[in-house]
């Protein structure tokens, strides 16, 4: 079994690692998102938190000027070379996991200090989760992703699990 496909389930939570995908960093001026948005078929999102898909790439605006990209394996985006900009490759930095279940944003609440009914379906941010930076999606009402530098996977993994054991226990 590889770690992609550990999958948890406890109380109404279920918390599962997702198998990598292509993730890329880029930093572009708001001036030239027309150019970008042309180049890279996807309507990059200018307000922070946004999140837009188009096929099986998905932008999230993460700041005025920087947004993550999920691509599909093989699909590299590229943007022209005249145009000033940053888009770094990304994918081994980062672990991802799916939260889900009716308990899903009780379980995330439990290492992140901020109202999670605020952050409505289709939308994301940088945050933190037990001290540790991290991106949150909310895919779903019940339905999160969670990533986290690779680094500190095994501690947030193991703050997810203390989490599952005492919603478990009715804690």
């Amino acid at each position: 079994m590889t770690t992609h496909d550990r999958e948890f389930r406890a109380a109404g939570v279920t918390v599962g690692e997702l198998a990598p995908r292509l993730r890329f960093s880029l930093r572009l001026r708001p001036d030239n998102l027309p150019q970008a948005r042309l180049a890279l078929g996807l309507d990059l999102p200018e307000k922070i938190g946004g999140l837009v898909t188009a096929g099986q790439r998905r932008a999230l605006c993460l700041g005025p000027d920087e947004w993550m990209l999920d691509c599909a394996e093989g699909d590299r985006p590229a943007l022209p070379a005249g145009l000033p900009h940053a888009l770094v490759e990304v994918t081994d930095r980062e672990v991802t996991w799916r939260i889900s279940g009716p308990r899903a944003a009780e379980l995330l609440s439990i290492g992140i200090a901020r109202d999670l009914a605020a952050l409505s379906p289709g939308k994301g941010c940088r945050t933190a989760f037990g001290s540790v930076q991290a991106v949150l999606l909310r895919e779903g009402e019940d339905s999160f992703t969670l990533s986290v530098w690779r680094s500190f996977a095994s501690h947030v993994a193991g703050l997810l699990a203390i989490g599952q054991r005492e919603l478990a226990c009715g804690l």
